[in-house]
């Protein structure tokens, strides 16, 4: 059974959203929500993700996920099986609502993950490179997530979700992260308590201390709220998008790959190669001779004095 990708119809769409915000706070609101080399950095790198996009479909749905379905499972009397020896699923309403909380669940790893290792956190801070937030933010994506994301998904074609339905769950959950990068829709009450909501991810895009590596989640919070990566915003911090090391250009080759290059100075440090494994795989901020310190460290070493004033008073 063929189905579109739902991004067939969504690209055009989020041009379009992001022409209206853009006139309506350039004319109405906040004539600083939108900075002109900032867009036009965004929207090249949202191109160029399209292009490689589609030309990597074939790679990444064809030689991976459809053979890894085939591989998992095989046809035997006729009848798609699953090598562990149950039919493997068709379409019936329930299956789609079973795949998509799979996708979502996917998603909350992989996004996780690009936040813990340095290298994935290497492609993935392209999306995080702006302090602009806006609906146009939501294309600016990294080029090099296009290569590992589908293996973090094979696995629900493995265990019998057609290649197609998974396909299209991506592409839900892809138009769903579109429209969370929009400071104009405000806590959604009741929503809020089970669905990742515009405010949630003004946190997960914030480089205050206490909301960095939050709010993981695609459609549901609920893989924060049960992993402890969740985080509501609190509307009386003044709020400040990006990362805590930029790449101070509007280039897109240096945008792309500053990380990686900041990666191998760091390598150059040590002689080590624990240390050296560490600067290319573990979290962002790890240093072998702690002039860097992860977002835990740092954390940490903040909470530590407040212990000690506790244990003064109570002595």
């Amino acid at each position: 059974m063929d189905f579109t990708n739902p991004l067939v119809y969504g690209v055009p769409c989020f041009l379009a959203f992001i022409a209206i915000e853009l006139t309506y706070s350039k004319a109405f609101d906040n004539k600083q929500l939108y900075k002109w080399k900032d867009l036009r950095s965004s929207l090249s790198l949202g191109v160029g993700s399209a292009i490689l996009g589609a030309l990597l479909k074939t790679v990444s749905v064809i030689l991976i996920f459809n053979f890894a379905y085939d591989l998992f499972n095989p046809m035997v009397n006729g009848v798609r099986t699953n090598i562990l020896g149950y039919e493997s699923f068709g379409y019936a309403w329930y299956v789609w609502l079973a795949c998509m909380l799979l996708d979502d669940f996917s998603y909350y790893w992989f996004h996780r993950q690009n936040h813990m290792v340095r290298f994935l956190w290497a492609a993935h801070i392209v999306h995080h490179s702006s302090d602009n937030f806006n609906l146009g933010t939501a294309v600016r994506n990294g080029w090099f997530t296009i290569f590992y994301k589908p293996f973090f998904y094979v696995w629900i074609v493995m265990i019998g979700f057609p290649p197609e339905m998974l396909i299209v769950c991506l592409g839900i959950e892809a138009l769903w992260q579109f429209q969370l990068h929009t400071q104009y829709i405000k806590k959604m009450g009741f929503i809020e308590k089970f669905l990742n909501t515009h405010t949630m991810h003004q946190v997960h895009h914030a480089r205050n201390l206490e909301y960095m590596d939050k709010n993981h989640g695609g459609i549901l919070n609920a893989f924060d709220r049960m992993f402890g990566t969740w985080k509501e915003l609190d509307e009386s911090v003044d709020i400040e998008f990006g990362v805590s090391k930029p790449p101070n250009s509007f280039n897109l080759f240096v945008i792309l790959t500053h990380e990686y290059k900041d990666i191998w100075n760091d390598m150059k440090k040590s002689k080590n190669w624990r240390h050296k494994y560490m600067y290319v795989f573990g979290p962002p901020g790890w240093s072998h001779d702690g002039s860097t310190l992860t977002i835990k460290q740092i954390r940490a070493q903040m909470a530590e004095p407040s212990k000690n004033e506790v244990m003064k008073k109570a002595s």
